[in-house]
């Protein structure tokens, strides 16, 4: 038995699964059909605006004069 992993580009995805289930199914079996996107930018906002960052409310942080006098 042998398990292959594949990059298909979505132009050649309807047909290589034609081709997959017209092979006989005790042969063959899909496993998993993973979508993954492409970033269109690597902009950091946006990335934290989709995956926000939760600071814990008992952390202090420096007052203005405390940074200054550092």
């Amino acid at each position: 038995m042998h398990r292959l992993t594949l990059d298909v580009q979505d132009n050649v995805l309807d047909k290589l699964f034609y081709f997959l289930k017209n092979l006989p199914k005790k042969e063959v079996k899909i496993i998993n059909d993973e979508v993954i996107l492409k970033e269109k930018n690597n902009d950091f906002i946006s990335f934290l605006v989709n995956q926000p960052i939760h600071v814990d409310s008992n952390i202090e942080f420096l007052t203005r004069n405390e940074s200054n006098a550092r």
